[in-house]
């Protein structure tokens, strides 16, 4: 989505993916548990960004819902790069996001960041570093033409408060029961 007050900035948001060869374009996102990868040809200054919310490839899910998936995510973004003329020997990527936002859940951004690297390794594609991991989230600006990348890390979430117990009344033995 262009930003109208800012015409240089596209922000990135959930399940989307961007390429761009415009050298002055800046891409922008905000990730908690989710992933961006940053991907670029160096030579020809061609570079996009997308960004995931979970890794898996979607097998269950709904129609139009793969987009949210980073096994999609992925390969539109390397074939976006490939269609703009970039060379898959040169690309390279980077990484950021994966934070541990909320304790006593599963550690989605641990499995996002587990699964970009391992798409990366099994695509021989350049890791060129990044920022995962940790328990803020971050906002993120990528420069592709150049591959510099900023980010600005969040405020930690607060800690989810514990739910009060909820004490159910005790039900008559005899197995009768009023609705109301």
């Amino acid at each position: 989505m262009i930003d109208k007050h800012r015409p240089d900035r596209i922000h990135v948001i959930q399940g989307e993916c961007v390429v761009t060869d415009e050298k002055q374009k800046v891409l922008t996102t905000v990730l908690g548990s989710c992933v961006a990868a940053c991907m670029r040809d160096p030579v020809l200054g061609i570079g996009g960004m997308n960004h995931f919310l979970l890794p898996g490839g979607g097998e269950h899910t709904g129609y139009n819902e793969a987009e949210r998936f980073g096994v999609y995510l992925m390969e539109v973004l390397v074939n976006g790069l490939l269609k703009r003329g970039a060379r898959r020997e040169n690309l390279e990527a980077k990484l950021f996001g994966g934070a541990r936002t909320v304790r006593g859940f599963s550690d989605i951004g641990a499995k996002n960041i587990a699964f970009a690297r391992h798409f990366l390794d099994n695509e021989q594609i350049a890791y060129a570093g990044g920022s995962v991991g940790g328990d803020q989230g971050r906002r993120l600006e990528y420069y592709p033409a150049s591959g510099k990348a900023r980010q600005f890390l969040l405020p930690p979430t607060a800690a989810p408060q514990p739910r009060p117990e909820i004490r159910l009344p005790k039900l008559p033995a005899s197995g009768e029961l009023e609705l109301f």
